[in-house]
């Protein structure tokens, strides 16, 4: 959704200068160039590529004086419908490549071929597409990832107010409106208000078909009576938290924040409360909408011309085309597929259809979910080409647009192809366009059952969806993922939203991406003999209508030390006797290899190499198992960018996950490893227990041993997850190898040991000499590095002490008296009875405030080390993600 800051744009202005494109214009276009500048600052957003499409005065007259003078309703429609398909489709197509002019003989190949394309038939929709399973069918486990994902998503989802969110539709209805507003882009002056409100239903349906919680069905009804009675109020089948006149705006070709956007969310939101909810109100008052929009856009275009209404296109329009085409498959009424098909944008899609890769420059969530939609128009329509441009679209994305998160865009916009090595910033992957690009996978996985869409699927999920949320923090979300080096959740333009004062475009796709976690685990094919695709590896069951079985799978968490995915899937008829025969396709994933493993109630399976599935057909028993063992396999991933320059440029990913390093901007890493795996090394399951921090009290405030800047001292207690956090977590290091068995930091007591700061491997905490300041440094001897762990010298329960070992008398000591921050030196004082002393040399021992996250590994560096974890497991930690490698 565009709202970038000024200085973004006056970023790209000066960049594209920097290119030397406008050296050669004249003044005059010169200046207009700077108008639009200026209209783009005033308006908070960011010069973007548009395409607009023209059409043959001659056919805009034709077609326009027909529509202007026929009293049939009927024929209208039908006039309408061909306004639309032959300028837009067939003449404009052929001409919308300004970085791409056709030959005159590809050009007239072009027309041949669409033509053709076009007469091979009428409507009919496409047979042998696999199906959708119902959310009501799944089940997540709890205490898995995703099982705490989706309640954390659902307390939030319950947290909202019913009479807050319906208020600016109240306003704009003239009904009475109790409570107050919500802030931010739910604010009464936005215009895009009630957006959020269309997410949410969308999100309680999904989420309350996932949970059927009895709290969540009760809200989500009084939101669609609320808004039915405003729908009613104002009676004409217009429903928004805006008045009309913001659309008067937009067909004036005149600034507005992207109306249309808004009502697609409520269009949607109404139709998952139908669809999923069974909720009849929430379909009648989505058909009285779509009928009030249906006569608006008939309008536009018999008062000026299908081009006006095309301009207004340039626009956000969220997914319009997309909703209608759903609409469509629910009512059978004509008048839905015609205004599906005013909404596509032939402009853009034209240039995917001729295979141009010319989406730089463009607003990137603008035009994803008219891609969608697009999709939605093939399985409807059967028309072929909507299916190249999906598939080609995908294509050019993977291929030169994406990070190895799976997510696109920088400042919401597309860069120039492979040449991403430039756009790593702050404003990376805005959370919209990964949830919009994880339909267009899904649809294309539908379609063709390639694995390589349900490994994006997986990849871009599991980094791209699972990394938004903070944690268990009900309604606390990210706009967009860093992707620089030293990057930081937490350090964005938009940095981590609030519950209450928010409601950005990546809040509404937060919540729904967090209510359909079931959604895509299972795809099925129906038949005599149906089918079920597994395509992820959830820990779920699953209620198989069609196969007359459940399916349930647990999976085992994944760790660095083993590297497998282990999942154990069991089959159960759901009924007395054996289940009829159905087929159980079970996706052996392009990340693993030949070493899997696979065996059926204990006999081994024979498996096809990685990147297919591996098909099971039986009648299924009761409590049948079957268990897979994938090997996770250490990759780098170049970034996409084809400058040898960059070259060295990569991601470091562990199967699906992609791994970040703990880091404020350190990315060196000088390999002469034959592998990665001594490169690479995963951190043992024990470490988490030798993990300890050491505070102090004083002044009513406490304070923690730290490691700032490569030096120790001491500062204010800091919150989990955060760099400061990181930095009061040490790794206790026992020196005598013959000691085994030190499962907590109280068993290092009486033993030598060395202290290692959490994000700096194998560096240790040292002193230079007596009464000086200990620093942090390389030390591969223990020099300097080495202390006996001793009961507290303050003699008080759960204190320790650290005494350095070649130096009896000399300790760790803080000082005590400090206000806010505090050196730590090693001092010493032959003064046993000195109390002052004892204090300052005392700390509690308590476990590590930061934790091992269970996929860790040590990355060997240039200049030091690394400790990399998933990307979805940092919360306002510093993280690289692309480090440059070198050999």
């Amino acid at each position: 959704m565009r709202e970038v800051p000024s200085f973004l744009v006056m970023i790209i202005f000066f960049r594209v200068l920097d290119k030397g494109t406008l050296i050669q214009m004249k003044s005059l276009v010169f200046f207009k160039l700077l108008g639009m500048l200026a209209f783009s600052l005033f308006c908070g957003g960011v010069l973007a590529k548009e395409c607009i499409n023209t059409i043959t005065p001659l056919s805009s007259h034709t077609f326009r004086y027909e529509l202007l003078s026929s009293q049939n309703e009927t024929l209208k429609q039908e006039i309408f419908s061909h306004y639309h398909l032959i300028p837009s489709d067939d003449s404009a197509w052929s001409s919308l490549l300004p970085r791409k002019v056709l030959r005159e003989e590809e050009e007239f190949d072009w027309a041949i071929m669409y033509r053709k394309i076009k007469n091979s038939g009428g409507l009919r929709e496409v047979d042998g597409l696999l199906n959708e399973v119902s959310l009501h069918d799944v089940r997540l486990e709890p205490n898995s990832l995703y099982g705490i994902a989706q309640q954390t998503n659902l307390e939030y989802l319950l947290m909202l107010d019913v009479d807050r969110l319906v208020w600016s539709f109240r306003e704009t209805s003239g009904l009475e409106k109790p409570g107050e507003p919500y802030g931010g882009w739910e604010k009464p002056d936005s215009e895009v208000r009630g957006h959020f409100v269309g997410h949410y239903l969308s999100a309680t349906a999904q989420t309350w078909a996932s949970t059927h919680n009895d709290s969540l069905g009760e809200k989500m009804y009084s939101v669609v009576s609320a808004l039915n009675a405003c729908q009613e109020k104002m009676g004409t089948g217009y429903l928004s938290a805006f008045p009309s006149k913001l659309f008067d705006r937009l067909e004036a070709i005149q600034p507005v924040w992207a109306p249309y956007y808004t009502i697609h969310k409520i269009l949607a939101g109404l139709l998952d409360q139908h669809t999923l909810a069974g909720n009849p109100k929430a379909l009648k008052m989505a058909t009285w909408m779509v009928d009030y929009f249906y006569n608006r856009v008939q309008n536009v275009i018999s008062k000026y011309t299908i081009q006006r209404h095309w301009n207004s296109l340039n626009e956000e329009t969220g997914g319009m085309n997309d909703v209608l085409y759903r609409l469509y498959r629910v009512t059978g009424d004509s008048k839905h597929l015609i205004l599906a098909h005013l909404f596509d944008k032939p402009c853009f899609l034209g240039r995917l259809a001729v295979q141009a890769d010319d989406l730089s420059g463009f607003h990137a969530n603008t035009h994803i979910p008219i891609v969608v939609g697009s999709q939605l128009r093939y399985e409807i329509t059967g028309d072929p080409i909507y299916k190249e441009i999906g598939m080609f679209f995908m294509d050019i994305v993977n291929s030169s647009h994406s990070y190895a998160t799976g997510g696109t865009s920088v400042g919401e916009h597309w860069s120039d192809p492979k040449r991403l090595a430039s756009t790593l910033s702050t404003e990376n992957e805005e959370s919209c366009t990964t949830y919009n690009m994880l339909k267009v996978s899904r649809h294309l996985f539908r379609w063709t059952k390639e694995m390589a869409y349900a490994d994006y699927y997986e990849r871009a999920f599991t980094n791209g969806v699972l990394s938004i949320q903070r944690g268990r923090d009900p309604g606390v979300m990210i706009y967009m993922l860093p992707l620089q080096r030293g990057g930081s959740k937490a350090r964005s333009y938009h940095k981590w939203g609030s519950p209450f004062s928010d409601f950005w475009c990546c809040y509404g796709t937060g919540i729904e991406s967090f209510s359909k976690l079931g959604d895509s685990i299972y795809f099925e094919e129906k038949g005599n003999s149906p089918g079920l695709y597994i395509i992820q590896y959830i820990s779920n069951s699953l209620d198989w209508k069609s196969g007359q079985v459940v399916v349930s799978q647990s999976v085992e968490p994944v760790v660095s030390w083993d590297n497998r995915l282990r999942v154990t899937i069991t089959v159960s008829s759901k009924r007395n006797a054996t289940s009829a025969p159905s087929t159980l396709n079970l996706r052996i994933p392009s990340w693993t290899n030949s070493s899997a493993k696979a065996s059926l109630n204990g006999e081994d399976l024979s498996l096809p190499p990685p990147g297919n599935f591996l098909s099971i057909t039986k009648g299924w028993g009761s409590g049948e198992k079957i268990t897979i063992e994938l090997p996770m396999n250490l990759k780098t991933e170049a970034i996409k960018d084809d400058r040898p320059e960059y070259a060295s440029i990569q991601a470091i990913l562990y199967g699906p996950y992609l791994l970040a390093g703990h880091s404020t901007g350190d990315w060196d890493v000088k390999s002469k490893a034959t592998s990665l795996s001594d490169l690479i090394t995963p951190v043992p399951s024990d470490y988490n227990s030798h993990l300890i921090s050491l505070t102090q009290e004083s002044s009513n405030a406490t304070f923690v041993l730290t490691s700032t800047n490569l030096s120790i001292q001491m500062e204010k207690y800091p919150e989990a997850g955060t760099d400061s956090a990181v930095s009061a977590t040490f790794r206790l290091i026992s020196n005598d190898k013959r000691t085994v068995n030190l499962f907590e930091p109280q068993d290092f007591i009486g033993k030598l040991v060395m202290l290692e700061p959490f994000d700096f491997p194998e560096m240790l905490i040292t002193h230079p000499g007596n009464d000086t300041s200990l620093v942090i440094t390389q030390s591969s001897d223990g020099a300097g590095s080495l202390f006996r762990l001793v009961a507290g010298l303050d003699g008080k329960d759960g204190t320790v002490s650290l005494e350095f070992e070649t130096q009896h008398g000399c300790f760790f000591n803080s000082g005590v008296d400090y206000q806010d921050t505090e050196r730590v030196k090693l001092n010493c004082n032959s003064k046993s009875s000195d109390a002052v002393f004892k204090q300052a040399a005392s700390f509690k021992l308590g476990k590590g405030i930061t934790q091992y996250h269970p996929i860790s590994f040590v990355a060997k560096g240039a200049m030091r080390n690394f400790l990399l974890a998933p990307l979805l497991s940092f919360k306002d930690e510093s993280y690289t993600v692309y480090f440059n490698i070198q050999s």
